[in-house]
């Protein structure tokens, strides 16, 4: 209850100058993850450009919600959508400071049953769209001597889930990628981190299942977490608030895995 109240109390201040004013790209958050980011941010005092692909009644709810924010439109997978995009924010919002690449899907297939479509589906929205959104912002970024947060998985580290292999394969390239743009970029002043869920209850983990399923899965994951929790999606907004803040200045090349403590992961070592 102390949280709650905590939160309610943090929420109703309109002095909060944490971000200082800063504009936050946060692709994919118009639900899940990456509205909880958004409205974290916000809250910490940042502009929010909200970016969807589909749901755009959901974008423009958020909108209402989050007051100076903007909707866009773009399917990250498609340079050229994300470029549109980036020229659309800076007219309407000036800038770019904070890149929060969150925007993914997740399709899940034994290794024998390797489907090229949705694999190739996988790679292009997760890894391509991190590339495309980062290139196309780096202007902005160079300007602001911004941040860039990736949202990777602990699958890209090694979790013992059936069915992830593919979707692991496209959230260590996440990972590499975040270590490797961390010394590309470093010398325009960039910190580039990224954040490796566990489990997190979201519209893309639970979407469409029926209760008891939903009730399966968290028995599960609970199960295999030291602290015997469902992540949720405040849980790595409060992360993204502190990594993409001032706080972490000194915080370069990192990836920050938020899963409970798994124990059914290859190693936690990065």
């Amino acid at each position: 209850m102390a949280s709650i109240i905590y939160r309610k109390q943090r929420c109703s201040n309109m002095e909060n100058t944490r971000m200082g004013g800063k504009i936050a790209l946060i692709t994919g958050s118009s639900r899940g993850i990456g509205r909880a980011i958004a409205e974290r941010l916000h809250e910490d005092g940042a502009r929010i450009a909200i970016n969807y692909s589909r749901n755009e009644k959901a974008a423009l709810e958020l909108k209402e919600r989050l007051s100076g924010s903007e909707i866009f439109k773009a399917d990250i997978s498609n340079r050229n959508e994300v470029r549109d995009m980036i020229k659309e924010i800076n007219k309407k919002l000036g800038r770019i400071d904070i890149l929060v690449n969150n925007a993914g899907i997740f399709n899940l297939m034994p290794f024998e049953e390797y489907d090229e479509e949705r694999v190739e589906r996988m790679y292009a929205v997760n890894v391509k769209g991190a590339i495309y959104t980062t290139l196309e912002a780096l202007d902005n970024l160079k300007k602001s001597m911004g941040v860039v947060l990736n949202i990777a998985s602990n699958a890209g580290v090694g979790t013992a889930a059936d069915n992830t292999t593919f979707y692991s394969m496209t959230k260590a390239a996440i990972i590499i990628l975040t270590k490797r743009l961390s010394f590309e970029l470093g010398k325009y002043k960039i910190r580039v981190n990224a954040i490796a869920p566990g489990w997190v209850e979201s519209d893309m983990t639970i979407g469409g299942k029926t209760r008891d399923e939903i009730g399966t899965f968290e028995k599960f994951f609970m199960e295999r977490t030291e602290l015997n929790m469902i992540g949720k999606p405040e849980y790595i907004a409060n992360i993204a608030s502190f990594l993409c803040s001032d706080e972490a200045a000194f915080i370069n090349g990192q990836v920050i895995v938020a899963d409970g403590g798994r124990i059914d992961n290859l190693t936690h070592s990065l």
